[in-house]
């Protein structure tokens, strides 16, 4: 993320099931006690066009035969979208955005999972989002058979087209996850998902409050 901007940006980041939405409502509860002002949001979505393109990508009756490529293209739309209208800004004023998945589900989804060449990959996603990157990125990690079976127990929704993918691709998506994370350790951090809930949210709260520290010392007065 650019110095020039006052705020943070920490995503999250894991495979269907690993627990994301859980951690972050927890997370907003402790920064909010601490006085910080935090906006949260979500890939794909977070703005209407975004949403839009939300329930085409997942919900939608036309999308069976998406392409990967298409997908990809979809995704860095709804987040070049979600940039401008509404990270940039809140950073700008020194606001702490938390987002549900940001440019690494694309590397992992659409580069790793669906085998697409990295180097367009990675040229979309830098279009899509210009300088602002997490400073810090959490990964909430889950062997594929618990993403499954906690996708299987969700009362709520019925399985989105992703959700719906076969436990091969759960597995690519959780090898893409380790190999980035360990490709990147100064940005991201990983957490065993399989831990109790209050037991995680301790530990990465813990690591939160440490990066703030941290970030706070290099903002320029």
């Amino acid at each position: 993320m650019s110095s020039k901007l006052a705020g943070i940006l920490i995503s999250f980041e894991g495979s269907e099931g690993s627990g994301k939405s859980t951690q972050i409502d927890k997370l907003v509860t402790h920064l909010e006690k601490e006085g910080h002002q935090v906006i949260v949001t979500r890939e794909p979505g977070g703005t209407e066009i975004g949403e839009e393109i939300r329930h085409l990508i997942l919900h939608s009756n036309s999308n069976s035969a998406m392409t990967p490529e298409t997908e990809l293209l979809l995704f860095a739309a709804g987040r070049a979208q979600l940039v401008r209208e509404r990270i940039l800004p809140a950073l700008e004023e020194g606001k702490i955005v938390l987002c549900d998945r940001f440019l690494d589900s694309t590397t992992v989804y659409q580069g790793a999972a669906r085998s697409i060449a990295m180097d367009p990959v990675n040229q979309i996603n830098e279009f899509a989002v210009g300088n602002v990157i997490p400073s810090l990125t959490i990964v909430l990690d889950v062997p594929a058979e618990v993403s499954v079976a906690r996708v299987k127990r969700r009362a709520s929704d019925l399985p989105d087209r992703i959700e719906k993918e076969n436990i091969d691709f759960y597995r690519l998506v959780r090898e893409g996850y380790l190999i980035l994370a360990n490709s990147l350790p100064e940005r991201f951090h990983v957490f065993d998902g399989t831990e109790p809930i209050e037991e995680l949210d301790k530990k990465i709260w813990k690591k939160v409050k440490n990066h703030l520290k941290k970030e706070m010392l290099n903002v320029p007065s």
